[in-house]
């Protein structure tokens, strides 16, 4: 027989805190851990000191966590043995197609180079050119060659003078309109003028996949640097450093994983400030049906934002949240006190946030080599744009999803 709710947390408490008798009076732990509860336990009728008992009636998980603990069987040598029932869950898996999907997967990766840098120069081939203000000395590059040798820099993960092949190579190609030196790629980094078009690029880049995805997630991770800072502890009169890294946070869809938005602060920036922007990113080219967050998340703000676009957040609460506020807040946090597996069934889709995250680092390195700021912030953005571009590839691939970024102004039609 399934044990009821109240049964379950008694028996958990029970098993997992100490329960002891003082004066015929059993002291109970609360399971949220803050005080304790007294638990009159004279046969037919128990009583509790807790608000649960007090206002809905019946035994309480306290006083199940007293018969719990009563029916224990004491041995001669000191040892216990309880006899209890639950009810388990099984976890339902879906097992991959690999016959199907190998073949799909041999032909990304055996293309996926030479497909991304298509992709690159069709992304950046609008791209709005600055007006000179000085027209003597040398004509600077132009931005969509700055940007593809910046983004396919990072994608092929070499230094500036082994990557000088892959841009002759590029311009042999028609990507970039002239030969450009690898160590021009570190100079193009360093423009803090280009970092707002990364950003853009990540969110047009992702614009293709709008037909597929309407669940979203949201987290931040950080990418360390080969820089240290250094400070005295006048605590303990030692000095002390850490590596400097950059902290991005970051929207994705949690079926293709692409990125839809993204934000790059101070590395101490707060998380949950962020979330508001990147949703209202987000819906800028996706109709949003939920987002999901972790705790950090959870305000009546953010649950508010959700709503604003059209769609439901989950974001978990933590364990001391009483709902008080009102708004949004409490309601969603009645949702999950007393809908608990429907509302943790869509806030676990935020794990692919966490498997985002675990791609791009794998794929492009979870650490930056530049050295300067602006730098580290504009090699973390390419990063973020080639793992859409893979994304685009891979559903181009499975989905049959046509990438397209631009469309002609005659004809209205994409190209």
């Amino acid at each position: 027989m399934a044990l009821s709710e109240r049964e379950q947390r008694g028996l958990a408490i029970a098993a997992l805190c100490k329960i002891d008798k003082k004066d015929g009076t059993w002291v109970v732990p609360s399971q949220s851990g803050s005080g304790t509860y007294k638990v009159f336990h004279d046969g037919a009728n128990p009583r509790c000191t807790c608000q649960d008992f007090e206002i809905r009636g019946g035994k309480c998980k306290h006083i199940f966590a007293v018969e719990y603990t009563i029916q224990r069987e004491v041995h001669p040598d000191g040892s216990e043995t309880l006899t209890r029932t639950m009810t388990v869950v099984e976890k339902v898996t879906y097992k991959q197609d690999w016959p199907a999907y190998n073949p799909a997967y041999n032909v990304v990766q055996a293309t996926e180079k030479k497909r991304l840098q298509v992709l690159l120069h069709d992304l950046c081939r609008n791209l709005p050119e600055p007006a000179r203000l000085h027209q003597r000395g040398r004509k600077p590059h132009l931005v969509r060659d700055a940007i593809f040798t910046m983004a396919f820099k990072v994608y092929c993960g070499f230094s500036a003078r082994r990557f000088s092949c892959d841009l002759l190579d590029a311009h042999q190609s028609g990507y970039i309109s002239c030969p450009i030196p690898g160590m021009k790629a570190t100079a193009f980094l360093e423009n803090p003028e280009f970092t707002p078009i990364l950003k853009d690029l990540i969110v047009n880049s992702a614009a293709p996949l709008s037909v597929v995805e309407t669940s979203f997630a949201v987290d931040s991770s950080g990418f360390s640097s080969s820089r240290f800072e250094r400070w005295f502890d006048h605590k303990y009169g030692i000095t002390r450093q850490q590596s400097v890294w950059v902290k991005a946070h970051i929207a994705c869809g949690v079926k293709t994983n692409v990125i839809t938005a993204v934000r790059i602060l101070d590395k101490d920036a707060g998380d949950s400030p962020q979330f508001k922007p990147l949703v209202e990113t987000t819906r800028k080219h996706f109709s949003i049906k939920e987002v999901s967050g972790d705790k950090a998340y959870a305000s009546n703000e953010n649950f508010e934002a959700v709503v604003d676009a059209g769609g439901m957040g989950f974001m978990a609460f933590k364990s001391n949240t009483t709902g008080g506020v009102g708004g949004l807040f409490e309601k969603m946090f009645h949702f999950f006190q007393f809908q608990r597996e429907e509302f943790l069934a869509h806030y676990h889709q935020r794990s692919n946030v966490e498997s985002t995250f675990s791609a791009v680092k794998r794929k492009f390195g979870d650490s930056v080599m530049s050295k300067t700021d602006t730098a580290m912030v504009n090699e973390v953005l390419c990063k973020l744009l080639c793992h859409n571009l893979c994304c685009l590839i891979q559903e181009h691939t499975t989905l049959g999803i046509e990438p397209i970024f631009w469309k002609n102004e005659a004809t209205g039609s994409g190209s």
